[in-house]
């Protein structure tokens, strides 16, 4: 089988002849195993199923404003002083004042589709990914400020909900334009979680969130492409939702904040679930051992007529063992 038929047989709940799999590195982590391998070319050599599309104009995602700081197409502002990757949000854009007229990118840009049929045509083996970030949540909190949007869900609803349906009408834009390409699965970045459970509550979420995100699901569903959510956090109780607006695929599927076992048993018959590989507790702190002992467990039993697309349950951080990376490797391309 391809990479890109692995997938799909995953997604169908059907057994490809080995689990898909898929790794990725923040840049301290990259760096470190480029020395690791003495390979700066290592990541092209992993065998990797997705070839990920984003769809941003090329010079816009991210234009740098000084040493530390980049600015996103919406004018967010990133420190990246710390966090050298995404970085923490420094202004403020949005308010109930101007939230029907803030100007917002344009969904419709050619320049944002531009690569998508030669990068298509280039990776015929591989599963074809489109990634939204901040999708809905997430965005509304980068304009407006995290406290704002929360305490609006609860005492102002007029401005979360002109605010959410703005961010909607842009995604639906990019969704359209997106998936008139021979793509395969459309991602929804959009965290609500914490190490506990659902940062603004099952409630509020089903209120203003999920008629939104299903929205969203139901258009990618009905351009005949499949649906993929990136959600940090302990939202499990939120999965019976996210079967009703149409997902099909949910990541990072954390074993720090829910039982990737009991998920796969209770929710496998709908959910394909990607990650599982612990980036808190065994890429860090494990033995080589136990990184490949939990690696070939979750391929046995998460993996077992399909469903599961294996990867580290995040970008794979700073602290973890390069020894420890390089064991998660192995297991994964020698199934």
């Amino acid at each position: 089988m391809t990479n890109r038929e692995r997938v799909l047989a995953a997604i169908q709940h059907r057994s490809p002849d080995k689990v898909p799999y898929d790794i990725r590195f923040t840049q301290p982590a990259h760096a470190r195993m480029v020395e690791y391998y003495g390979d700066p070319e290592f990541e092209s050599k992993l065998g990797n199923c997705f070839t990920w599309l984003r769809p941003h104009p090329p010079e816009a995602r991210y234009t740098q404003v000084d040493s530390d700081t980049w600015r996103d197409e919406f004018g967010v502002e990133w420190d990246r002083r710390i966090d050298r990757d995404i970085g923490v949000v420094c202004n403020r854009l949005v308010t109930p004042e101007n939230v029907g007229s803030f100007d917002f990118p344009d969904p419709n840009d050619p320049a944002r589709y531009g690569s998508f049929d030669e990068v298509i045509a280039s990776s015929l083996d591989n599963a074809v990914l489109v990634s939204l970030g901040f999708a809905l949540f997430e965005r509304a909190w980068t304009l407006a400020g995290m406290e704002n949007v929360l305490m609006a869900m609860a005492a102002d609803k007029p401005f979360i909900n002109a605010l959410l349906d703005r961010i909607l009408e842009f995604n639906l834009g990019i969704i359209e334009r997106a998936c008139a390409h021979n793509v395969d699965i459309f991602r929804f970045g959009d965290d609500w979680g914490h190490q506990r459970g659902v940062l603004m509550g099952p409630g509020l979420w089903r209120e203003f969130i999920k008629p939104r995100f299903r929205q969203m699901c139901q258009l990618v569903k009905s351009k005949g492409k499949f649906t993929m959510l990136h959600c940090c956090g302990k939202v499990d109780e939120l999965f019976p939702d996210m079967i009703e607006c149409g997902l099909d695929v949910f990541n990072p599927f954390q074993p720090e904040v829910m039982s990737v076992y009991k998920m796969k048993q209770r929710y496998g018959h709908a959910l394909t679930f990607y990650g599982g590989i612990s980036i808190q507790r065994s890429l860090p702190f494990g033995t080589v051992q136990q990184v490949k002992d939990e690696v070939r467990r979750l391929l046995d039993i998460v993996g077992a007529n399909g469903g599961y697309i294996a990867s580290p349950s995040h970008d794979i951080p700073r602290d973890a063992r390069p020894e420890n990376i390089a064991a998660m490797i192995e297991v994964l391309q020698n199934q």
